[in-house]
């Protein structure tokens, strides 16, 4: 994906709070930040974007992409998470926006450059910082190759006229990922002002949104939004879903509430980027990976990923998940069918261990969310001082339902489909389906 190619696609391209931005509109804005930033802008500068989202950050970063320097989004959230990105992947210069104005800011000078960020300036390249969540609460710094990240998206035979909905953050590789396959294809992108569930039901009416990116339990809020059937959703052609596992009972209730649309399941992970996958069918939790750019194998039920294009490491903490083979271990469990097609099971390190029995949160979770009344649940461990740990589950119900009659259901279910050692120990009921502010379940301890 070049500039070059940009200049080509006709029609929208950025729509904005109503305002609608043409590819041109684009180009053009893309070179004025060239020539402001062009001269402010040195080799191997670390530059953060604070922002989202918007027309103006993405024609920044876009312009920031033709100049060798590592760009680093970082969407706003609180003052020490900030400032432990900022220091954690070395930035010396920041770009805000100030209505129209691009403006950048020295908080140092050009320090020296370590290998993972030297090794793509040095070529004359740009790169992208990511960030996981590290155990020590310091964040992982992961760099990709953001030059070769553009070119592995292949030009497309002819534009593609749909309208995406941008959900996906700025600093999370599904929403770099839709970004650049968006403006590779020539297609329209829609930005959320926010991402509230009522919002972006509203925004997918009054935009006549085709394709819509998104979380699992997003979409579960959505679906719980009590005007859900008032709104037309009509335009949506897919959505697709990934960064979690997506329980069965909701991928069919969704399927049942809007029929029409195509659900597809992504997978990728911030260390390798995200694949090209082919779901079974619109109901089924069944995937293959069908990308040339990717190898993978299974080992003792865990996926292990390699690709072109995937980040070697981090910045600032060692790990095991990098094989000296090139593999990363996703840290995903994963099961196969007899037409080769894989799903998710669960995570590694949210097996939980009772007197030496595994239990997958999963089974536990499927068997309650069967259950009419509940909204949906997360399986999680607790320490016990007989058993090392217990099962514990938390279950999300409407406010308007038998609390003690949803108890008494669930553990009559769990006792007579689940093994002993997986029915729930404790069980927690809520009227609030909590989730972090990438929409994603929330870490239980």
């Amino acid at each position: 994906m070049t500039i070059s190619q940009l200049k080509a696609y006709e029609g929208n391209c950025i729509i904005e709070k109503g305002e609608q931005f043409s590819y041109a509109d684009l180009v053009q804005k893309i070179e004025d930040y060239q020539n402001k930033l062009s001269s402010e802008i040195e080799k191997g500068d670390v530059i953060c974007i604070k922002s989202d989202y918007s027309f103006k950050s993405i024609a920044s970063f876009l312009a920031l992409m033709e100049l060798p320097c590592i760009i680093v989004p970082i969407v706003p959230t609180t003052d020490s998470e900030m400032k432990s990105k900022l220091k954690a992947s070395l930035v010396n210069k920041i770009i805000s926006f100030n209505n129209e104005e691009i403006q950048i800011e020295t908080i140092t000078e050009t320090l020296e450059l370590p290998k993972n960020y030297s090794e793509i300036t040095d070529k004359n390249q740009s790169g992208l910082v990511l960030f996981s969540s590290g155990t020590t609460g310091e964040p992982k710094v992961m760099v990709h190759n953001l030059t070769e990240l553009a070119e592995s998206f292949a030009q497309p035979k002819k534009t593609r006229n749909l309208n995406f909905l941008l959900f996906l953050m700025f600093d999370h590789i599904g929403g770099i990922n839709t970004l650049l396959n968006c403006l590779n294809n020539g297609s329209a992108i829609t930005l959320p002002e926010n991402r509230n569930p009522e919002y972006i039901l509203d925004l997918i009416q009054t935009q006549k949104v085709q394709i819509l990116p998104t979380s699992p339990t997003f979409l579960n809020l959505m679906l719980m939004n009590e005007n859900f059937a008032d709104y037309d959703l009509s335009s949506l052609k897919m959505i697709t879903y990934g960064t979690e596992r997506m329980p069965q009972t909701l991928l069919n209730k969704l399927k049942e509430r809007i029929p029409s649309v195509k659900f597809l399941q992504t997978f990728g992970t911030s260390e390798t980027g995200i694949l090209r996958t082919e779901s079974k069918s619109s109901t089924s939790l069944f995937f293959k990976i069908v990308d040339p750019d990717y190898q993978f194998k299974i080992e003792d039920g865990q996926l292990f990923l390699k690709s072109k294009t995937q980040v070697k490491g981090y910045l600032n903490h060692k790990s095991d998940q990098f094989t000296d083979e090139g593999w990363f271990a996703t840290g995903d469990l994963v099961e196969t069918d007899e037409d080769g097609y894989m799903k998710i099971i669960g995570r590694m390190n949210k097996v939980i261990n009772v007197g030496g029995q595994k239990v997958l949160p999963k089974e536990v979770e499927d068997v309650i969310n069967e259950i009419p009344d509940v909204l949906d649940s997360t399986v999680f461990a607790r320490d016990n001082a007989i058993t090392g740990q217990m099962v514990v589950a938390e279950v999300v119900i409407s406010e308007e339902s038998d609390e003690k009659g949803i108890k008494k259901l669930v553990l009559a279910k769990c006792r007579l489909e689940l093994d002993k050692y997986k029915v729930p120990s404790k069980i927690i009921l809520t009227n609030k389906l909590e989730s972090t502010n990438r929409f994603k379940k929330g870490n239980k301890i």
